[in-house]
């Protein structure tokens, strides 16, 4: 099996769910080429798979005038029709506005060059991760081979503007659409017609257990509540800092650690000293993934606050590595942690039931160890990296059995179909 994955940035730091999926196919038998739009930044590649990766994924970005010149002269002489065809579809498939008019033929120059690589490597059939810009190229793209296309769909933005405007045409061109929670699902369904609704498959993302590293117990004075996620609106960040102050207010002393960063971090800065929290909560910034990992690791417990979520990986991680969780009630959260099971959920925006979630919680070693007691095996069941893709693999094999015409992929004893040998993987032309 040979396909090509198409994203925004391959590799990135808030995006390891992707590389992890693709290694995992690869381990199933898959060949996949890694195409992205922009190149990540040194910092974007500090580890050895990312550099890997890094070194065997073709870029379309910075524009090379000779590689443009060179795409677009060829598609056209190859097919004239099909050419023109896209260039009228690249118009037609965008928001209205000038501005949306001048990326849509951005959009359009990219496909092109995107077209011609997938052509000479014989991809025969594309996966885009997210409903944005790469997907508008990867469309283009496909629509101009006739080649077979399929996407990821992962949170509430896609059903947003603009990307949500445009998600029913990608619905109904697609081979088949990935949501990653039945939250996601249903509202895919909610802005598609329901004559596509086959189409949507449900593939959760998943972990590696094999890379966690093991559990810190850590004796300190006080119990360790850690965030790990963006400093960006969407993640609440605000919000938890307001709950994190009413639960000292009713006598939790306790430390919040906060990895990520982003454009809010100035103001959080300034809002913890307004809080009276300068000696409680600390801004660790971004770190690499086994750094983070290991701030988790050594925590008491997983906090999140975000107004918006797809199925959050660093929930599964905190439960596989034996944390109990406080999660908002939000998007695909509730079918990764049980209320009252596996760790504790309150209403979006209610920053008081966050501050008694985190007061029963860091007020009570006991219930910790209750909460946290099942979340590893949780993990292990059902977000486990190598489960949890065959599914998609299914999907995958079966839209290049179409594509080939031929007959039905043979399943193995355990239901799902049988790896294909291993091919040597091709290195970018880019390099």
């Amino acid at each position: 099996m040979r396909i090509a994955y198409l994203i925004s940035q391959y590799p990135a730091a808030s995006h390891t769910f992707i590389r992890r999926e693709i290694f995992a196919l690869r381990a199933r038998g898959a060949t996949i080429d890694t195409f992205s739009i922009r190149e990540p930044s040194p910092n974007e590649r500090t580890s050895d798979a990312d550099r890997s990766e890094y070194e065997d994924t073709f870029y379309v970005l910075p524009f090379n005038v000779k590689k443009l010149f060179s795409a677009h002269t060829s598609t056209l002489a190859k097919r004239p029709a099909k050419y023109f065809e896209t260039f009228r579809l690249a118009f037609k498939h965008r928001v209205p506005g000038v501005k949306a008019f001048v990326w849509s033929l951005a959009y359009f120059g990219e496909a092109m060059i995107v077209a011609q690589e997938l052509e000479r490597r014989g991809i025969r059939h594309l996966h885009n991760h997210f409903a944005n810009p790469s997907a508008n190229v990867g469309f283009l793209a496909t629509r101009y081979l006739d080649l077979a296309w399929s996407l990821s769909l992962h949170g509430i933005s896609e059903t947003d503007y603009p990307s949500g405007n445009l998600l029913p045409a990608k619905v109904e061109a697609c081979t088949f659409a990935v949501c990653i929670s039945h939250y996601t699902k249903s509202q895919i369904m909610r802005v598609t017609s329901h004559e596509h609704w086959p189409k949507l498959v449900l593939v959760h993302c998943g972990i590696d257990l094999n890379v966690l590293p093991e559990r810190r117990i850590v004796s300190r004075p006080r119990p360790r509540v850690v965030c790990v996620g963006r400093l960006s609106p969407e993640k609440g960040m605000y919000g938890l800092l307001e709950g994190f102050a009413f639960a000292k207010a009713k006598g939790v002393d306790a430390e919040l650690v906060i990895v990520g960063d982003g454009p809010h971090r100035e103001g959080l800065e300034k809002r913890i000293e307004e809080l009276g929290l300068t000696g409680s909560v600390v801004l660790r910034g971004r770190l690499s993934e086994p750094n983070t990992l290991a701030e988790i690791a050594g925590a008491d417990a997983m906090v999140l606050a975000s107004f918006m979520e797809g199925l959050p990986v660093v929930l599964m991680e905190a439960m596989a590595l034996g944390l109990p969780v406080i999660a908002p009630r939000v998007a695909g959260i509730p079918e990764l942690v049980e209320d009252g099971v596996h760790g504790l959920l309150f209403a979006p925006s209610d920053w008081q039931e966050l501050a008694e979630c985190l007061h029963r919680l860091l007020a009570d070693d006991p219930l910790r160890a209750k909460l946290a007691e099942g979340n590893r095996a949780k993990v292990e069941a059902e977000f486990e990296i190598s489960t949890a893709v065959i599914p998609l693999e299914k999907r995958f094999l079966a839209s290049l059995a179409a594509s080939a015409g031929d007959a039905p992929t043979k399943e193995g004893s355990n239901g799902s179909p049988r790896p294909i040998e291993p091919q040597a993987r091709s290195r970018s032309a880019a390099e």
